[in-house]
């Protein structure tokens, strides 16, 4: 379907949120993710991880089993769209700002938009629903630093473009510096969705769920990154349409950072073993690796056979 497509829709069938379809055991409170299991579970049926280094109302989650929430442990961050820093083609409305309407005319380029979150140095969760026009070149999800452009006068994959931005297209690939990385399957076409970012600015990874299940590793080395970094989401399909469901945050103890420091040389189960920590510190140690295969640069062909758009 082309960008410009405006043929009126009824509005989409809402899906139950993420947290009501997600059941993370206790032993993966931080990340979702373990060792040989959890940081799995693609779409696809894939555990994918980027080589790629870092150089209309809220819904209430208070009611919810803590195991239903990939930050069991946190509390609700209610932050929301930036009025100040997005597209001309962006019109935010709903409780408190929340939903985001991209090109609610008709398309002729990119659209973004900047949450008010910062999230160096914490755990955030966010959630977003995406309405059923899904199609197009590039509908975007992830992050990107002030310098981040928020329009384009042509249909892009602007998040991720530069070295500005990190960003997931519904296409399925990564986008980083401009590169592209086969990360999961296509979304599907007119088709509803919920897409769950889990950002760790202690460890320094992007994780992403799909429809209430965890994608895997996206993006390394962010905590490398000095300057701040925001929430963006951006579209190049007209009348595109996202509502912040849920946001979380976890304080960060002495216990992670500590983890952080030592985990920086410590890079797989084998090194982790040679250690012969108690069963309970390895095990904490090794909630944070994650040895799966990079993922797959796209090549200039398959870019115009699969139709991934440069």
């Amino acid at each position: 379907m082309s960008d410009v497509e405006v043929d009126l829709q009824q509005p989409p069938q809402v899906q139950p949120s993420v947290h009501q379809m997600v059941s993370l055991s206790q032993g993966r409170r931080r990340h979702g993710l373990r060792r040989g299991g959890g940081g799995g579970g693609g779409g696809d049926g894939q555990t994918l991880q980027s080589s790629t280094q870092g150089t209309t109302s809220s819904t209430s989650v208070s009611n919810l089993p803590a195991r239903f929430c990939p930050l069991s442990e946190g509390v609700e961050d209610n932050w929301t769209w930036s009025k100040r820093h997005r597209s001309k083609e962006v019109v935010l409305s709903g409780p408190n700002a929340r939903t985001v309407h991209f090109h609610p005319n008709w398309s002729k380029g990119t659209a973004g938009v900047q949450g008010k979150r910062s999230l160096n140095n914490g755990r955030y969760y966010w959630e977003l629903h995406v309405s059923q026009r899904v199609f197009g070149t590039s509908i975007m999800f992830g992050i990107g630093t002030k310098s981040a452009r928020l329009h384009a006068n042509a249909f892009r994959n602007l998040l991720g473009e530069n070295e500005h931005g990190w960003g997931l297209s519904h296409k399925g690939v990564l986008w980083h510096k401009g590169v592209a990385l086969l990360y999961t399957k296509r979304f599907r076409e007119n088709h509803p969705t919920q897409i769950g970012i889990l950002f760790d600015g202690i460890e320094g990874t992007l994780t992403y769920y799909k429809d209430g299940k965890c994608l895997g590793v996206a993006f390394r080395g962010l905590d490398q990154i000095d300057e701040p970094l925001y929430p963006i989401v951006c579209s190049t399909a007209a009348k595109t349409e996202m509502t912040l469901k849920c946001t979380m945050r976890e304080f960060v103890n002495l216990q992670d950072r500590c983890r952080a420091v030592i985990m920086k040389r410590v890079r797989n189960s084998a090194q982790l073993e040679k250690l012969k920590l108690p069963t309970p510190i390895s095990d904490y140690l090794g909630e944070v690796i994650d040895e799966m295969k990079p993922l797959r640069q796209v090549n200039p062909l398959e870019m115009c056979i699969l139709n991934y758009d440069l």
